[in-house]
Parts: C-alpha cells; structure tokens; sequence
C-alpha cells in the first residue's frame, strides 16, 4: 500500500490523483487479515406476491438469473432491459416476478397457512417458510435478545445441488461457491447473533467442506463469546468420498463467556440417562494394574447411602471386609468371581461424584 500511494502522489493530473486516491483510501480501509471472501457478491429474493410496475426489477419465472428493468406495461405485455446493459426485449406480463437486493426496504409479514391445536399444558411451535434471511429479520421486531438456543443445520456446500444462491444451484465448478456459502452465512449470522440473550447458546452443523472457514466467520462475529468444536460420529461405516469414508461431522457451540451455560442437569436423581457399573472391565482393571483405584465405598446395607470413602490400598497391603458399623460395610471393586480389581476413578474424582450426586448403589445377585 506505501508504494501504491508513492505512485499516485507522482500523476500529473490533480483531478485524477485525487480521485484514484480516495478509491485506494477506501481499499485500505477494507483490508482485513483472517477470513477474505467476497462480501460484495449481490444476493437477491423473488418476490412473486408483488405487483409488477414500470420500474419495477424483474426476472422471468423459472430463469432466475438475468434481472430485467421493467420499462413500460401495455395490455398483457411488458417491455425490458437487461441490468446492466443489453438489448430492449418484451415478455408476458404474468411471465415475470420481482426481485430485491438484500438491503432493499422489505417489509416481511406472516400470513397463517394452517395450525394443530394442542392441549393447553402442551408446548407450541411456530414453523416459518421463507427466506430465512427474511425470517430472521422478522423474528427481530419481537424477540431481539430473547432467545435461549438457536441450531443451524445450514447447507454444507458439499458441490452437490444442494443448496442455490440467487435461485441457482451452486455446483463445485463454481469458483466462487466459498465466497456465495460465507457471504450467506455472515448476513444471517449477524441476524441471528442479535435473537440471542446475553448467556443464549448458538450451535451450527457442518462437515470437513466448510468447516475451517465457518470457525473462523464464527470468531470474527462472535468476538465476545466462547466457542468449541465437537465432533459428531453419525455414520459408523463412513460416507465415501476421496481417499477417506468420513463417519463424522461436527457441531460448533457458541456460548458466553463466564457463564457456566453446559453442564449436567442435577434433578436431585441419578444424573445422566445411561449407567454403568463403576468397577472397571476388560484392559488394566486389575487392582495390580491400577492400586490407586483399589479403595473402599462404606455404604448402609439398610438404606444403601454412602456414608463413607476410604484411601487407595497398596498392592502388598491386604483388604479388609470387616464392617466398620452395625451395618455399614466395605464395599471394594470385587467381581462375581471374586477377583479384585479397580473402580473407574480415583478417591478425589469419586468424591466429587458423590456431592454431585452421580453415585449410586444398587443390590447385585452377588450383593452390593
């Protein structure tokens, strides 16, 4: 940028080296580092529920990717331009549908299409069919920073015809595919960043295809906020692509930052869906593998509490299943075969479990 500008202080022309200097001014204003995509791409929506008018920009319904300026209106029949330059042409007026640009004044309403009714104690649920640009914008008049949770499940830009930018399919020859998939994304993240309350959690779905270049979109907008990446295992077998079977995609969690917004939900039960016993199995669950994890529980025989935890046991040092009350017993990583082994944890961990209520005993045909 320094020799740029050496070389416009040295054109003659005074009218001209101003003008090529504010042009540079305003390219060195936009210089960013980090995630570079062209933001400038124009995005439009169709618009068929409006009337067309002289003025009026247009495309021909099932061609969406030439717009016209609609010139005049005889009888049936409309007279046209193409943007930017091209030769005047007529069309069918019920041919044609209008078109703005993203930034264009838009109005959105809803209008109901059909409802479920539920029982008064039942949640209810809004579906929206639109643009979800539009959506995202109408959503705002009544719930900007209200939201708690918002998930995307956005397009991945796989190349397949899955996703179109402008009403066109954007295929893998399209060189520009990277920039059209972030462009979109960015207007509607900045929407949706504004729906969500100050400790509300964002989580976006994505494959390998974008998802390097969604993390970094993500952090340049969420600037203030945590975010983690997580992978997701959803095809055991893999989906076949080049070289490798991809048998995952990820989920990116935009949460606020010092505020404990993950964590297990503690209803006074047992926490977590799915159990297991915490005497280790199969690889290193011996006591000789691991003596740090060879320790007692003192657990009631009468109420099954535990009362109690003891210290880690020494591999040479000998066990006792003396009980240490009336009836409060030992109880140790012993095995239906009566074979020693270890616990999943160590003292502190399974003392923390303990307060936090994630420990549970239960009766065994071999006992407790």
């Amino acid at each position: 940028m320094a020799k740029l500008e050496d070389l416009i202080k040295q054109i003659p022309d005074a009218k001209l080296r101003a003008e090529i200097a504010r042009e540079a001014a305003a390219l060195k204003s936009t210089k960013k580092f980090g995630l570079v995509f062209e933001e400038h791409i124009p995005e439009r929506v169709q618009l068929p529920g409006l009337p067309v008018r002289a003025g009026s920009r247009v495309v021909k319904r099932g061609n969406g990717k030439q717009v016209f300026q609609v010139l005049d209106i005889k009888g049936k029949t409309a007279r046209l331009v193409p943007e930017p330059e091209g030769q005047e042409e007529t069309a069918e007026f019920d041919e044609l549908v209008i078109v703005k640009r993203f930034g264009e004044p838009i109005y959105p309403t809803l209008t109901p299409r059909d409802r479920v009714e539920r029982a008064p104690d039942k949640p209810w649920h809004t579906i929206i069919n639109a643009d979800n640009f539009h959506a995202l914008q109408l959503l705002l008049y009544c719930y900007e920073g209200m939201v708690d949770v918002i998930y995307i499940d956005p397009p991945y830009n796989t190349g397949a015809r899955d996703w179109k930018y402008n009403n066109n399919y954007v295929d893998s020859n399209d060189q520009f595919s990277h920039s059209k998939w972030l462009a979109m994304m960015k207007k509607r993240l900045l929407l949706a960043r504004k729906l969500l309350k100050p400790d509300g959690v964002m989580i976006i779905t994505i494959d390998d295809n974008e998802h390097s270049n969604l993390g970094v979109l993500v952090e340049e907008i969420f600037i203030d906020r945590n975010f983690f990446t997580i992978v997701i295992e959803h095809n055991k077998r893999g989906r076949q692509g080049e070289d490798f079977a991809k048998t995952h995609e990820y989920a990116i969690f935009i949460t606020p930052k010092n505020v404990n917004v993950i964590a297990e939900e503690n209803t006074g039960e047992l926490i977590g869906g799915e159990t297991r016993n915490l005497r280790r199995t199969g690889n290193n669950s011996l006591r000789t593998a691991r003596w740090r994890q060879f320790y007692p529980f003192y657990v009631n025989t009468e109420t099954l509490e535990i009362v109690g935890i003891g210290e880690s046991l020494p591999r040479d040092t000998q066990r006792s299943d003396k009980p240490i009350d009336k009836n409060v017993i030992p109880i140790w990583p012993i095995d239906k075969q009566g074979v020693e082994r270890n616990w999943h944890f160590g003292v502190d961990k399974s003392k923390k479990w303990i307060a936090e209520n994630k420990l549970e005993v239960r009766r065994q045909d071999y006992g407790i």
